[in-house]
């Protein structure tokens, strides 16, 4: 096999969801204690699912400094979010990868939440289909600073510097890199969209038909080469000018959808 321009991790997750009729998929919620109409609408979204499985795919905290947050007394919202997903997990199976803001979330979050971690990308088998799942942003081959960035700061020494360092010294780091982020906003018209080539390597490597993914916050479908597909999922926000606050839905024999949420009154 050619070398890929962006690497496949060693282990790739693979599920075998056959069985399932409808399938749900969030990316890029954003969720933070002082946003609270997005919240709300997410909250009130995860009442009305009706399907087999949920995915979330990363990015569904603005920043997860790490699983020790849930021992910090101030951090009620993000308990509180852990509870409600634990609470739809009773009945539903969430599966989970982390995006580029809460790489950090580890086992116990997922615990906490009922949710099953899976690798990023992750195979699954549905309705005769073998679909690849990403958040994203390892495929955002043009933003070169990024990618350094993403290469160190995700690399084994790193988490455990992370994570062995204070939680007060990653709550700096965090308003260092928000700032930064803040700082980048005039760039947001070349926001860089993902390599389709190097999509199409891991759509080939893997074996699968359709790439499902987040991160660039330009939901839309796109046709691949060969019959291949790229089906990229919405970001949040419900004080946007539309509100953006978008679900897409797969259901057997009908295919995927988008369902656009109303913002929540009085959030």
């Amino acid at each position: 096999m050619d070398t890929l321009a962006a690497p496949l991790p060693a282990s790739l997750t693979t599920l075998d969801l056959r069985d399932c009729q409808r399938i749900a998929f969030l990316s890029d919620v954003h969720l933070r204690a002082d946003e609270p109409a997005t919240f709300h609408a997410w909250s009130d979204h995860l009442k009305t699912l009706n399907v087999d499985a949920v995915f979330i795919l990363g990015d569904l905290f603005d920043v997860w400094l790490g699983d020790d947050i849930l021992q910090h007394p101030p951090a009620s919202f993000e308990r509180d979010c852990l509870a409600r997903l634990h609470a739809l997990s009773q009945t539903t199976p969430i599966y989970w990868l982390v995006g580029n803001r809460d790489f950090l979330f580890g086992a116990t979050a997922c615990e906490a939440a009922g949710m099953t971690a899976v690798s990023d990308p992750c195979v699954v088998q549905v309705d005769g289909q073998l679909w690849l799942l990403s958040h994203g942003d390892a495929l955002c081959l043009s933003d070169t600073a990024y990618q350094s960035y993403r290469q160190t700061i995700r690399s084994a020494q790193s988490l455990v510097q992370l994570n062995a360092s204070s939680l007060q010294d990653r709550m700096q780091l965090a308003k260092a890199l928000k700032a930064q982020s803040l700082a980048n906003k005039s760039m947001m018209e070349n926001w860089a969209d993902v390599d389709e080539a190097a999509c199409v390597q891991w759509l080939h490597a893997t074996g699968t038909s359709v790439l499902i993914h987040g991160h660039t916050h330009m939901p839309d479908e796109h046709l691949l080469p060969n019959g291949l597909q790229r089906v990229v999922l919405s970001d949040w926000d419900a004080l946007a000018t539309p509100p953006r606050l978008q679900s897409l839905q797969w259901v057997k024999g009908s295919g995927f959808s988008r369902q656009a949420l109303p913002a929540p009154v009085n959030a």
